[in-house]
Protein backbone atom coordinates (compact mmCIF):
# COMPACT_ATOMS: atom_id res chain seq x y z
CA UNK A 1 0.00 0.00 0.00
CA UNK A 2 1.46 3.37 -1.19
CA UNK A 3 2.39 6.02 2.10
CA UNK A 4 0.33 9.27 2.74
CA UNK A 5 1.76 11.94 0.72
CA UNK A 6 1.45 15.14 3.04
CA UNK A 7 0.12 18.33 0.93
CA UNK A 8 -0.34 21.05 3.01
CA UNK A 9 -0.14 21.94 6.90
CA UNK A 10 -2.58 24.78 8.52
CA UNK A 11 -2.77 26.50 11.95
CA UNK A 12 -6.11 26.14 13.48
CA UNK A 13 -6.84 29.96 14.84
CA UNK A 14 -6.73 30.71 17.92
CA UNK A 15 -5.33 27.72 19.53
CA UNK A 16 -1.79 27.06 18.42
CA UNK A 17 -2.55 23.40 16.72
CA UNK A 18 -2.37 22.43 13.12
CA UNK A 19 -4.33 20.84 10.53
CA UNK A 20 -2.23 18.40 7.75
CA UNK A 21 -4.11 17.45 4.51
CA UNK A 22 -2.56 14.31 3.42
CA UNK A 23 -3.06 12.33 0.10
CA UNK A 24 -3.09 8.83 -0.68
CA UNK A 25 -3.94 7.79 -4.86
CA UNK A 26 -7.28 9.48 -4.39
CA UNK A 27 -8.12 8.97 -0.83
CA UNK A 28 -7.83 12.50 1.40
CA UNK A 29 -7.29 12.73 5.14
CA UNK A 30 -7.66 15.58 7.23
CA UNK A 31 -5.45 15.11 10.94
CA UNK A 32 -5.40 17.08 13.54
CA UNK A 33 -1.24 17.19 14.13
CA UNK A 34 -1.11 15.31 17.39
CA UNK A 35 -4.32 13.96 17.37
CA UNK A 36 -5.05 11.82 14.82
CA UNK A 37 -7.53 11.59 11.83
CA UNK A 38 -10.14 14.02 11.52
CA UNK A 39 -12.04 13.05 8.39
CA UNK A 40 -11.33 11.16 5.36
CA UNK A 41 -12.27 10.96 2.25
CA UNK A 42 -13.63 7.45 1.86
CA UNK A 43 -16.30 7.74 4.82
CA UNK A 44 -18.57 10.26 4.47
CA UNK A 45 -22.50 8.90 4.74
CA UNK A 46 -23.00 10.32 8.11
CA UNK A 47 -21.92 13.77 7.10
CA UNK A 48 -24.23 13.20 3.74
CA UNK A 49 -27.15 12.46 5.86
CA UNK A 50 -26.60 15.44 7.82
CA UNK A 51 -27.53 17.50 5.14
CA UNK A 52 -29.95 14.99 3.19
CA UNK A 53 -32.00 14.68 5.75
CA UNK A 54 -32.43 18.15 6.86
CA UNK A 55 -32.50 20.17 3.58
CA UNK A 56 -35.64 17.51 2.68
CA UNK A 57 -37.41 19.13 5.12
CA UNK A 58 -37.03 23.05 3.93
CA UNK A 59 -36.25 22.01 0.00
CA UNK A 60 -40.00 23.40 -1.29
CA UNK A 61 -39.48 26.44 0.51
CA UNK A 62 -39.28 29.38 -1.62
CA UNK A 63 -35.91 30.68 -2.34
CA UNK A 64 -34.91 28.74 0.73
CA UNK A 65 -31.36 29.49 2.68
CA UNK A 66 -28.92 27.28 4.63
CA UNK A 67 -26.19 28.06 6.77
CA UNK A 68 -23.28 25.28 6.76
CA UNK A 69 -21.13 25.69 9.97
CA UNK A 70 -17.76 23.61 9.01
CA UNK A 71 -16.61 23.13 5.12
CA UNK A 72 -14.43 19.81 5.69
CA UNK A 73 -14.07 18.04 2.85
CA UNK A 74 -17.24 19.60 0.96
CA UNK A 75 -19.27 16.26 1.02
CA UNK A 76 -21.91 17.46 3.66
CA UNK A 77 -22.05 21.24 1.41
CA UNK A 78 -22.36 18.64 -2.07
CA UNK A 79 -25.09 16.36 -0.32
CA UNK A 80 -27.33 19.69 0.71
CA UNK A 81 -26.59 21.42 -2.99
CA UNK A 82 -28.25 17.85 -4.42
CA UNK A 83 -31.89 18.17 -2.19
CA UNK A 84 -32.35 22.18 -2.76
CA UNK A 85 -33.81 24.13 -5.93
CA UNK A 86 -31.80 26.78 -8.36
CA UNK A 87 -33.43 29.81 -6.41
CA UNK A 88 -31.89 28.30 -3.04
CA UNK A 89 -28.73 29.83 -1.03
CA UNK A 90 -26.40 28.39 0.72
CA UNK A 91 -23.91 29.54 3.10
CA UNK A 92 -20.39 27.93 4.36
CA UNK A 93 -19.09 29.56 7.33
CA UNK A 94 -15.33 27.76 7.67
CA UNK A 95 -13.17 28.84 10.06
CA UNK A 96 -9.61 28.21 8.23
CA UNK A 97 -8.86 29.51 5.01
CA UNK A 98 -6.63 26.96 3.98
CA UNK A 99 -9.81 24.41 3.98
CA UNK A 100 -11.23 26.65 1.63
CA UNK A 101 -8.58 26.87 -0.51
CA UNK A 102 -8.20 22.57 -0.19
CA UNK A 103 -11.62 22.22 -1.13
CA UNK A 104 -10.93 24.88 -4.03
CA UNK A 105 -7.95 22.78 -5.45
CA UNK A 106 -7.42 19.11 -4.99
CA UNK A 107 -9.46 18.15 -2.28
CA UNK A 108 -12.83 19.25 -4.28
CA UNK A 109 -12.88 16.53 -6.92
CA UNK A 110 -13.70 14.14 -3.87
CA UNK A 111 -16.73 16.01 -3.73
CA UNK A 112 -17.40 16.84 -6.82
CA UNK A 113 -16.16 20.67 -6.85
CA UNK A 114 -19.36 21.81 -4.58
CA UNK A 115 -17.87 25.52 -4.29
CA UNK A 116 -18.35 25.98 -8.02
CA UNK A 117 -21.93 26.05 -7.22
CA UNK A 118 -23.40 29.43 -7.97
CA UNK A 119 -25.56 28.44 -5.13
CA UNK A 120 -22.94 28.46 -2.31
CA UNK A 121 -21.20 31.15 -0.81
CA UNK A 122 -18.26 30.80 1.48
CA UNK A 123 -18.01 33.10 4.78
CA UNK A 124 -14.66 32.12 6.11
CA UNK A 125 -14.70 33.01 9.90
CA UNK A 126 -16.40 31.65 12.39
CA UNK A 127 -20.03 30.28 12.38
CA UNK A 128 -20.85 31.29 15.49
CA UNK A 129 -20.58 35.18 14.75
CA UNK A 130 -23.12 34.29 12.25
CA UNK A 131 -25.44 33.17 14.65
CA UNK A 132 -24.86 35.53 16.94
CA UNK A 133 -25.37 38.75 14.36
CA UNK A 134 -28.46 37.45 12.07
CA UNK A 135 -31.84 36.82 12.73
CA UNK A 136 -34.68 34.38 11.18
CA UNK A 137 -32.34 34.69 8.05
CA UNK A 138 -31.89 30.49 7.42
CA UNK A 139 -34.69 27.94 6.66
CA UNK A 140 -31.84 25.49 8.16
CA UNK A 141 -28.86 25.47 9.62
CA UNK A 142 -26.02 23.03 9.67
CA UNK A 143 -23.43 22.61 12.28
CA UNK A 144 -20.85 20.10 11.38
CA UNK A 145 -18.04 21.51 13.98
CA UNK A 146 -15.07 19.88 15.16
CA UNK A 147 -16.69 16.71 16.56
CA UNK A 148 -19.94 17.65 17.46
CA UNK A 149 -20.44 18.56 21.25
CA UNK A 150 -17.55 16.94 22.60
CA UNK A 151 -14.83 18.76 20.59
CA UNK A 152 -11.43 17.78 19.49
CA UNK A 153 -9.87 20.84 17.51
CA UNK A 154 -10.67 24.24 18.94
CA UNK A 155 -12.50 24.88 22.72
CA UNK A 156 -14.45 28.20 21.64
CA UNK A 157 -16.23 25.83 19.58
CA UNK A 158 -17.81 24.09 22.22
CA UNK A 159 -20.22 27.44 22.76
CA UNK A 160 -21.95 26.21 19.98
CA UNK A 161 -23.34 23.70 22.08
CA UNK A 162 -23.96 25.53 24.74
CA UNK A 163 -27.26 27.01 25.54
CA UNK A 164 -26.51 30.25 24.63
CA UNK A 165 -25.40 28.97 21.20
CA UNK A 166 -28.39 27.44 20.86
CA UNK A 167 -30.55 30.02 21.54
CA UNK A 168 -28.20 31.84 19.25
CA UNK A 169 -29.08 29.77 16.55
CA UNK A 170 -33.10 29.44 17.84
CA UNK A 171 -33.11 33.00 16.97
CA UNK A 172 -31.42 32.94 13.28
CA UNK A 173 -33.52 30.75 12.69
CA UNK A 174 -37.24 31.37 10.46
CA UNK A 175 -40.12 30.28 11.84
CA UNK A 176 -40.14 26.26 11.93
CA UNK A 177 -36.78 25.84 11.04
CA UNK A 178 -34.40 23.02 11.19
CA UNK A 179 -31.40 22.66 13.22
CA UNK A 180 -29.21 19.73 12.30
CA UNK A 181 -25.86 19.06 14.46
CA UNK A 182 -23.49 16.32 13.46
CA UNK A 183 -21.52 14.22 16.41
CA UNK A 184 -19.31 11.37 16.51
CA UNK A 185 -21.09 9.80 19.48
CA UNK A 186 -24.65 10.45 21.47
CA UNK A 187 -24.63 13.02 23.60
CA UNK A 188 -28.19 13.23 25.97
CA UNK A 189 -27.47 16.50 27.51
CA UNK A 190 -26.97 17.96 24.88
CA UNK A 191 -30.65 16.59 23.80
CA UNK A 192 -32.15 17.96 26.97
CA UNK A 193 -30.52 21.24 26.02
CA UNK A 194 -32.21 21.77 22.68
CA UNK A 195 -35.57 20.99 24.32
CA UNK A 196 -35.12 23.45 26.58
CA UNK A 197 -34.16 26.00 24.30
CA UNK A 198 -37.69 25.17 22.78
CA UNK A 199 -37.04 22.76 19.47
CA UNK A 200 -38.69 19.81 18.86
CA UNK A 201 -36.38 16.94 18.49
CA UNK A 202 -35.41 14.43 16.47
CA UNK A 203 -32.05 11.56 16.10
CA UNK A 204 -30.89 9.73 14.22
CA UNK A 205 -28.08 7.37 14.00
CA UNK A 206 -26.23 7.00 10.62
CA UNK A 207 -23.00 4.54 9.69
CA UNK A 208 -20.09 6.44 8.73
CA UNK A 209 -19.73 4.57 5.44
CA UNK A 210 -22.16 2.80 3.15
CA UNK A 211 -24.02 1.22 6.28
CA UNK A 212 -21.29 0.12 7.98
CA UNK A 213 -18.13 1.39 10.29
CA UNK A 214 -19.21 3.52 13.08
CA UNK A 215 -22.40 5.05 14.33
CA UNK A 216 -22.52 8.95 14.04
CA UNK A 217 -25.53 10.67 15.82
CA UNK A 218 -27.49 13.15 14.30
CA UNK A 219 -29.99 15.97 15.52
CA UNK A 220 -32.88 17.17 13.60
CA UNK A 221 -34.14 20.33 15.87
CA UNK A 222 -37.01 22.24 14.88
CA UNK A 223 -38.13 25.65 15.78
CA UNK A 224 -41.37 26.97 16.88
CA UNK A 225 -44.45 28.52 14.39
Amino acid sequence: MKPWKLLDTALIPGTGGALELSQRDAEFSISVVGEGVLMGSRAHASEEALAALACRKIAARLSARVLIGGLGMGFTLAAALKQLPADAEVVVAELIPAVVAWNRGALGAAAGYPLADSRATVREGDVAKLLKSEKQAYDAILLDVDNGPAGMTRKKNNWLYTMDGLIAAYAALRPRGILAVWSAAPDRAFTERLRKVGFKVEQARVHEHANKGDLHTIWLAQSGP
